[in-house]
């Protein structure tokens, strides 16, 4: 750990660039480096400052693509009760795909609160901490009635597992992203939708939902699970265009003609 330096730091960034690492695949293990650096500085194992003036890599994330009120309704109507479900959990509670795969009754903890406490891993598809966070930490998001209906009503037409658990198998294991992949493309082509709209979509339909009825940005991170506001803020801007055409009416008063 003593070998560590900026300049190490700096040359491991470098590598992933040489490599063409994308920026969000760099800020996984750079995010990671630092926390394990800065544990090892706090217990004295490093000397301080080793990550001092190292630039993390600059994420900015993909236009996403947010369906339509009605997109969202022909996407129901066309998928089968799985695909409502999901569709249900992750455009009114934002979940991501794996986590909306782990939907469970147990974490309906009010009226109005889920409480997401893991994910499906895609590649193993067994269950995982959250994305960003260590095994055991969760995050309580806002339910709407409609999304606790929703779960209700498939808990009783389908039943759950002895852990609480509504989506698995014949097999009795866990859905993962490439099951949710499959029926998600069945009901896009039956429906008739774009190619583009994905069942992540949804995730964003919630984070559209919020940001246009006034919820602040900072609720709406916490909410979605993203690494820091930062993300939440580049990846939704486009939703409030506004607030700078506002703002510059109001500098223009305050400056000489």
């Amino acid at each position: 750990m003593n070998t560590f330096t900026p300049r190490v730091a700096e040359s491991f960034l470098l590598g992933l660039e040489r490599e063409r690492a994308s920026a969000s695949v760099q800020s996984r293990p750079f995010q990671t480096l630092r926390a394990v650096l800065r544990a090892a500085e706090q217990q004295g194992a490093t000397a301080p400052g080793v990550m001092k003036g190292v630039m993390p890599p600059r994420y900015t994330p993909d236009r996403v693509t947010i369906p339509s009120f009605e997109e969202l309704s022909r996407v129901r109507e066309h998928g089968d009760a799985e695909v409502k479900l999901l569709v249900d959990i992750m455009s009114g509670c934002g979940l991501r795909t794996a986590e909306a795969c782990a939907v469970n009754i147990n974490n309906i903890v009010a009226g109005d609160a889920y409480r997401v406490t893991e994910q499906i891993s895609c590649k193993s598809g067994v269950r995982a901490p959250l994305k960003h966070r260590s095994k055991g930490d969760f995050r309580e998001v806002p339910m709407p009635d409609k999304t606790r209906q929703s779960i209700l009503r498939y808990a009783e037409d389908f039943g759950i597992d002895e852990d609480g658990f509504l989506l698995r198998t014949t097999r009795d294991n866990y859905w993962t992203n490439s099951i949710t992949s499959l029926r998600r493309r069945k009901a896009r082509k039956s429906a008739r939708l774009p190619d583009d709209l994905r069942l992540y979509s949804m995730r964003h339909y919630f984070a559209s939902n919020c940001l246009s009825n006034n919820i602040p940005i900072i609720d709406a991170a916490e909410w979605t699970g993203h690494s820091s506001i930062e993300v939440t803020f580049k990846t939704y801007r486009f939703l409030m265009p506004g607030s700078i055409g506002r703002a510059a009416k109001i500098l223009n008063v305050g400056l000489a003609a």
